[in-house]
């Protein structure tokens, strides 16, 4: 089963269970989809994961951007979203996890500062796409090289 299958699964099981956040959220899914399907051209499940990827990051910027405004209502309201998305999202890795696998890019590129920034996050985020947030690749990069 397709991912766009389980999205539809998951609205038919939401609509059945009357859980309005679930079937909230996986109408947005499925709406973004959409929205893929009709620009064009065969769309995979890789794809797919990039739209959900993409929607995750909106939503975590929505939460702190509501949290900062006193909107707590708001900020709730895409947490509960957040939780849906992310359970179609790959597993991601842990800091841990991230910052051996940039020791190891470090040491196969040779970078020495932050001079070789170029080198090593081109590699890592070709590496770690999909399985880790870019903000904290980048985080993580500056923090070994400098």
């Amino acid at each position: 089963m397709n991912l766009a299958e389980q999205i539809n699964e998951g609205i038919k099981e939401a609509m059945k269970a009357r859980d309005e956040v679930r079937l909230r959220a996986l109408r947005n899914i499925k709406s973004a989809f959409l929205l893929l399907d009709t620009a064009g051209g065969s769309v995979s499940d890789e794809d797919r994961v990039k739209a959900l990827q993409k929607m995750a990051k909106q939503r975590k910027d929505s939460i702190e951007i509501f949290e900062k405004e006193g909107r707590q209502d708001l900020a709730d309201r895409e947490k509960e979203e957040l939780v849906i998305i992310e359970t179609f999202l790959p597993a991601q890795l842990s800091e841990a996890d991230i910052e051996a696998r940039i020791k190891a890019i470090i040491a196969e590129t040779g970078a020495e500062g932050m001079k070789d920034l170029g080198k090593v996050m081109p590699a890592a985020m070709k590496a770690m796409a999909g399985v880790a947030d870019g903000k904290l690749i980048s985080e993580t990069v500056k923090r070994l090289l400098s």
